[in-house]
């Protein structure tokens, strides 16, 4: 079973001193191998029958972190270009079958508090920097009374470079949010190093 990343830093030195704003991010795994196709078949075959599977894969990367009892579900809001070709947000499925997983008084999921102002340019190709700019000002709270003095968890299905997370976390910030965590599916690192049982992970998929 592969488990969250939580040690191995891939970022250079200038990037460890710019700490971002979100209290912690973690990834059940690297976004590679079984994991990477896991996702694809979900994302774009729109298999949604893998979103319970995805869920509980980011409850099992979020065992080790002390989350507060309460705590909002926000999904990291898609493109409408996106959306409408994929026919779905992939963040909010995955957030919506976690918050159903850990449903109780104090986890509530929010999907239309933080939304995308803008659409972007893709950031495959882009330099951090370039990245930062391409997203600045594409997000925005709408409904600040649900998120001020709250802790957020903030989904997502892969992490690349941090900067989609940290983008929406100041904004998050900024609207009063107490502070936001980070959880994605997968991470895409190099240097996590994983083991994926090939035919529980699909058998799982198929029965889900």
């Amino acid at each position: 079973m592969i488990s969250a990343y939580l040690e191995a830093d891939p970022r250079c030195g200038l990037c460890r001193r710019a700490a971002p704003p979100f209290q912690k991010a973690v990834a059940y795994g690297a976004y590679e191998g079984l994991l990477r196709d896991l996702v694809h078949v979900f994302k774009y075959q729109r298999v949604q029958s893998a979103a319970p599977l995805l869920a509980g894969f980011l409850e099992q990367a979020l065992a080790a972190t002390a989350l507060p009892a309460e705590l909002l579900v926000l999904p990291v809001p898609l493109a409408k270009s996106k959306s409408r070709s994929r026919g779905f947000n992939q963040a909010e499925s995955i957030a919506r079958a976690f918050a159903h997983r850990r449903r109780s008084a104090g986890i509530k999921l929010d999907t239309a508090s933080l939304v995308r102002t803008r659409e972007t340019a893709s950031q495959t190709g882009l330099t951090r920097h370039q990245r930062r700019l391409n997203l600045r000002g594409a997000f925005a709270v709408v409904h600040p009374q649900q998120i001020k003095g709250r802790s957020v968890l903030l989904v997502d299905d892969v992490m690349t470079t941090g900067t989609t997370a940290g983008e929406c976390s100041r904004v998050l910030l900024r609207a009063g949010a107490k502070q936001v965590f980070v959880a994605t599916v997968a991470r895409a690192i190099k240097q996590a190093e994983i083991s994926l049982p090939e035919q529980g992970i699909w058998a799982k998929v198929a029965h889900a």
